[in-house]
């Protein structure tokens, strides 16, 4: 299995932190040690994420994410929500209309936030999901302009679809691809949940970040559909599985954290920012 790049370890690490605190450099090279990740490398990869913007450093030259990063941590710390069914669905549907066609970092940004609201297209610019979400369409419009939504996209709730199109719009998504990964996902967890107590600590941390990492891609791009395009049994008994596999995984990296005296609140891999993810989240 693939390991984290050195960008994904270091907002996977720095999104443990309990708010106000911050995360010295010594930790991040012992982690990303784990990962055969050479020391000069993960310092450039650093320096990087400082100059965009995506990190600060306080006056000690420790580390946390930045205020720019916390939308889209928000978003991406959704799954782990109690309520883990979709709202009601009455047929109504989201659109995103979009506006002209950014490019580079702001176009990754932009195809970011559609994926993370689980849209999909269903004609060139238009894309939609079931208004099936927690909060209204104004809320959706916030949450997709906070994380990057390129400026002249329109948000709107959209109803009466003729038959074809009703039809056109149900099949957008995979379901039983997403069936399947929910079946294998379940059977990955309870396998490293068995294998974590036999194995020496380096390897079990390694194992934690990427077993949960492969899990949580699923569970951040998941587009929650309703229960009348795609049963949500699957989808919770994931969600809940991976709730007690976070609780084991916090289990195996608290005691680097608590070396360096680092406050912990989740397990490295909960930000979602594992290398699977990070080419479609972490602009």
């Amino acid at each position: 299995m693939q390991g984290p790049s050195p960008r994904s370890l270091i907002l996977d690490l720095l999104s443990t932190l309990r708010p106000g605190h911050t995360m010295p450099v010594g930790l991040l090279v012992e982690a990303g040690g784990l990962f055969g990740i050479a020391d000069g490398t993960l310092r450039v990869a650093l320096a990087r994420l400082l100059s965009s913007g995506r990190v600060e450093r306080d006056e000690r030259g420790a580390y946390r994410l930045s205020a720019a990063a916390a939308p889209l941590q928000q978003t991406i710390g959704r799954w782990r929500a109690r309520e883990t069914t979709p709202e009601p669905w009455d047929g109504g549907w989201w659109a995103v209309l979009e506006g002209p066609r950014p490019r580079g970092a702001t176009a990754r940004q932009h195809d970011q936030a559609l994926r993370l609201h689980g849209l999909a297209q269903l004609e060139p610019r238009l894309w939609v999901r079931p208004a099936n979400l927690a909060g209204d369409c104004a809320a959706l419009r916030t949450s997709l302009a906070s994380i990057g939504l390129a400026p002249g996209s329109r948000v709107f709730a959209a109803e009466d679809f003729d038959a074809q199109t009703e039809d056109q719009a149900r099949a957008l998504w995979d379901v039983d691809a997403l069936r399947e990964g929910y079946a294998q996902g379940l059977a990955a967890l309870a396998e490293s949940e068995a294998r974590l107590p036999t194995l020496e600590r380096d390897a079990a941390m390694c194992e934690s970040f990427r077993v949960g990492g492969r899990v949580l891609q699923q569970l951040v791009l998941d587009p929650k559909l309703p229960a009348a395009i795609l049963e949500p049994a699957p989808r919770v008994a994931l969600t809940q599985a991976m709730r007690r596999y976070d609780r084991a995984g916090r289990e195996v990296w608290a005691a680097l954290l608590a070396r360096y005296d680092v406050p912990h609140r989740q397990t490295p891999a909960d930000a979602g920012y594992d290398t699977r993810v990070d080419r479609v989240v972490a602009a």
